[in-house]
């Protein structure tokens, strides 16, 4: 029962009482006859006044009587809505205080905002701390069901001043704002999914300072560079017990101290008779970590528009923060074990989305984050790790795939043998069989990360091949047969094929050979960056093991059918795309290998027109084919050789038109 219940009950009996007792027939004219002149109406005036007077206090009764029942919505409420233990309550109660203030107030008839999102953001931007404390819990209890969620979002979205002042919350590092601190986090987490940096001055700055929380580096500095008065500063307990209480701004200090010190606003109606008794401490979570949620927000923005990613590269020192804690496991012994991989996780999944961008920026954070000194051996250390999560693993190798597309970063791991080594391990499954689906993903993208390293370089080409013995290209070829891991296998025999070629014995050879047909038939039916990269290997093979490569034309009967395949995988290939930039590229090269080796093709291509194919390449030839990937709309890793130069060379073997057919030898 509300407070204010307490005091209109007693009157409103007192008004039904005395109501009653003027209804009562009355002389009000005393003894002599005064029922005429000035005191004619004061009857039924009087009556009328206290039959108004009874209404009221019958009409304060029955309002009375249903405010008792009221806690039969108020507890739905709070169970539906997630409000638990005395805070939740007093939360609905709040609410509950508020509707009726706005339904009591002027202008009764008028529409009135009275929802919960309402309510939370009007208590956000209280100037009073409970009511913050309030307004941003409930924020966060609506953002977990839908439609809530999505009515508080874009709520949130069009209030520049509610979605300041959350995002002020963010730098509120006084010890009795680590609650409304972390919720306003989690709340933010959820909104940076539609924010714009630009349009939200000292958001990066704000959430900069929440990964400052775990962050902190102890310990000695160079003692060639540092004095013995600032060493001395650094470890005098004095000038750093201050420091200690913010060391792990994990969860929640005691919420019912915050609500009992805070003066009491004037707004809050109807609050519960027991908001002075102490709340207990919300419990202690391992997602409830100020740096996790400050990595989740950057995440969000990330992934939002890439004009944010470009105030994450503005922001100094924002990304040597987030690689610390890929090895906030074993360097820091504040957290838990469990909470350590929080971090852990939480960053490397950072890491893999900042480096997934598209575009120059892409190129920008790319570098950014490669020049780190730690990073790749912190890398190293995830994946030697026997403790580390299947998870952790996958978004090291999606890492270190996206970092291989820069020539340096490439080379720079290669030299890391214990990557190479791991990454074998995982894509091979060296040792376990892959059963479930998060194997195979992490299985795959082992296998993307070397086929990065090993493009257009021999030394890591040669590093791959070396680890696993010559056993490697036998599993190469068979994992053409899989769909899963076609392109990965293809891309990776080509290189080893191209770049070790010198290191591939007899065995090697005959198991490449083996796995001609299979390229070929599979070559018949591929479409767009998979018909490049198996056109890639096939010229590659050529070049390596010609006359295996020509005897499987020969005997499979599939020797004419190969050449149209080409001539009209050219023809359709007229305009360069994006997916698959090089696709001309390797039908230039494959031809050239074919009729190098045997000078007969040219005829077989000349009877399929490919002399007007190849002029019509020289005339729409494309900056764009100078590329062996595209992220966005910017080329990498750039062939040294123009697709001009393999015009001239096809040109010139087309001329030589022998009458003899190829031979088979």
């Amino acid at each position: 029962m509300a407070k204010w219940t307490v005091f209109i009950i007693p009157a409103a009996v007192l008004r039904v009482v005395l109501a009653l007792v003027r209804l009562i027939p009355h002389n009000y004219y005393g003894d002599g006859d005064d029922s005429t002149g000035d005191k004619t109406n004061l009857a039924p005036s009087l009556n009328i006044f206290y039959g108004m007077v009874l209404g009221q206090g019958i009409l304060y009764l029955v309002a009375c009587t249903l405010d008792i029942f009221t806690f039969i919505p108020r507890r739905s409420l709070s169970r539906h809505g997630g409000f638990k233990g005395q805070l939740g309550m007093e939360s609905i109660n709040l609410y509950h205080g508020y509707v009726l203030e706005k339904c009591m107030g002027r202008d009764a008839l008028a529409p009135k905002k009275m929802s919960l999102s309402s309510f939370a953001m009007d208590s956000l931007n209280s100037d009073s701390p409970r009511m913050q404390l309030h307004g941003v819990r409930l924020m966060h209890n609506l953002l977990q069901t839908e439609p809530a969620k999505t009515q508080l979002l874009a709520k949130l979205t069009t209030s520049a001043n509610t979605s300041a002042r959350l995002i002020n919350m963010l730098d509120w590092t006084h010890p009795r704002n680590t609650t409304i601190r972390l919720f306003a986090a989690k709340v933010t987490a959820e909104l940076a999914k539609g924010l714009r940096v630009v349009t939200t001055p000292g958001l990066i700055q704000n959430v900069s300072a929440l990964l400052d929380c775990g962050n902190k580096v102890r310990g000695r500095g160079n003692p060639l560079m540092d004095t013995d008065d600032d060493q001395e500063a650094m470890h005098d307990p004095v000038l750093n017990a201050s420091d200690n209480h913010e060391e792990r701004c994990i969860a929640v200090p005691d919420t019912g101290n915050l609500l009992e010190t805070q003066e009491r606003s004037t707004q809050q109606v109807g609050t519960s008779e027991q908001s002075s008794v102490e709340e207990p401490p919300l419990a202690e979570t391992d997602q409830d970590l100020l740096p996790a949620l400050g990595m989740s927000i950057l995440y969000n923005l990330a992934g939002c528009d890439q004009s944010n990613c470009e105030e994450i590269i503005r922001s100094t020192g924002l990304i040597p923060k987030i690689i610390g804690f890929t090895s906030y496991r074993r360097s820091d012994t504040t957290y838990t074990d469990t909470q350590g991989k929080v971090l852990e996780t939480s960053s490397l999944q950072l890491l893999h989305r900042l480096t997934s961008i598209n575009g120059e920026i892409g190129i920008a954070l790319r570098h950014k984050v490669s020049k780190h000194a730690f990073l790749l051996r912190h890398l190293a250390k995830i994946l030697e790790d026997c403790m580390s999560t299947q998870e952790s693993r996958k978004l090291v190798a999606g890492i270190l795939r996206n970092l291989a597309v820069d020539g340096n970063t490439r080379q720079e791991i290669g030299c890391i043998q214990v990557i190479i080594a791991r990454l074998m391990q995982e894509f091979l499954s060296l040792g376990r069989p892959s059963a479930t689906h998060a194997d195979h993903v992490l299985r795959k993208v082992a296998g993307q990360a070397l086929a990065m390293f090993a493009m257009e370089s021999v030394h890591n080409s040669s590093a791959i091949l070396n680890e696993t013995g010559h056993v490697f290209i036998k599993e190469l070829t068979t994992m053409i047969h899989d769909d899963s891991y076609r392109c990965v296998a293809a891309s990776l025999l080509r290189s080893m094929c191209l770049h070790a070629r010198t290191e591939l014995n007899e065995s090697d050879l005959q198991a490449i050979s083996y796995s001609v047909r299979e390229v070929l038939e599979r070559i018949m039916n591929a479409e767009g960056a998979e018909l490049e990269i198996l056109i890639g290997l096939s010229s590659v093979i050529c070049k390596v093991i010609p006359e295996d490569f020509a005897r499987e034309l020969e005997h499979g009967y599939i020797k004419d059918r190969f050449v149209r395949r080409l001539v009209d995988a050219l023809n359709a290939s007229m305009e360069p795309s994006a997916h698959y930039p090089g696709i001309r590229r390797v039908i230039l090269r494959q031809a050239i290998n074919m009729m190098e080796h045997d000078p007969c093709y040219a005829s077989c291509f000349g009877n399929r027109r490919m002399a007007e194919a190849v002029s019509t390449v020289e005339e729409t030839a494309s900056k764009a084919e100078n590329y062996s990937i595209f992220l966005g709309d910017v080329g990498l890793m750039e062939h040294r050789e123009p697709l001009t130069s393999l015009v001239v060379r096809v040109k010139q073997l087309l001329a030589v038109r022998p009458t003899q057919q190829p031979s088979s030898t």
